[in-house]
């Protein structure tokens, strides 16, 4: 299927409004990791605010969108730190947090990156299968450090459905972007299929195929 190169900004198109909702979600979610980890009050800000900003800047210096969207305003930053700082006040009130609500966070944010990195790509004429990289990418970059500086298995590498759900919601959001006249309802779509699959995989304990050793 041949698509058009590029597709221009359209006017009330939320890319930035959904960028920094995942930005604030996932510094919260990244902070009440290492908060649930253990880790001090530094610790855990600096966790929320690199996990917060690390898919965006990775899907800018890929598209050489630079110097990336977090440093040419201050919005994301401080929506990345005061999440953080919110989840270290929180942790220390209520003590513990379920994993449960730790999951449906992170989904949230992994999906709504997803769409704004295919969306991004797609506004930069690259190709449908770069569109579905940038995405996954985007998505999964603030995770993979959450899961470094805490010293686990990156989570996308030990739940195959979570790759896989960003994967979806980048590729349907690069498809749908390209193929119909409504992109907000484009960007929807996307955001609820990642959303949706990574819940459902979740709670439903769903795997890939794995060769057992």
């Amino acid at each position: 299927m041949a698509f058009p190169r590029r597709v221009r900004d359209v006017p009330g198109l939320p890319p930035r409004v959904f960028d920094v909702a995942a930005t604030g979600l996932f510094g919260l979610e990244g902070a009440l990791a290492a908060a649930h980890a253990g880790l001090d009050v530094l610790g855990v800000v600096v966790v929320g605010f690199l996990v917060a900003l690390g898919g965006g800047i990775l899907r800018d210096v890929l598209l050489g969108d630079l110097p990336p969207a977090a440093f040419r305003s201050p919005v994301r930053i401080v929506v990345a730190l005061a999440a953080a700082v919110l989840a270290f006040v929180a942790f220390a009130t209520i003590d513990t947090v379920p994993t449960a609500l730790l999951a449906v966070l992170d989904a949230v944010g992994m999906a709504l990156f997803a769409v704004t990195g295919a969306q991004k790509a797609v506004e930069h004429g690259m190709s449908l299968w770069v569109v579905g990289v940038l995405g996954t990418l985007t998505a999964t970059g603030g995770g993979i450090l959450r899961d470094v500086l805490l010293g686990r298995t990156a989570l996308v590498l030990s739940e195959s459905v979570y790759g896989t759900a960003a994967l979806l919601g980048a590729v349907l959001t690069g498809v749908l972007l390209r193929t119909m006249p409504m992109p907000r309802l484009a960007l929807l779509l996307g955001f609820v299929s990642a959303a949706a699959l990574r819940i459902a995989a979740y709670f439903g304990d769903w795997q890939l195929p794995r060769i057992d050793g």
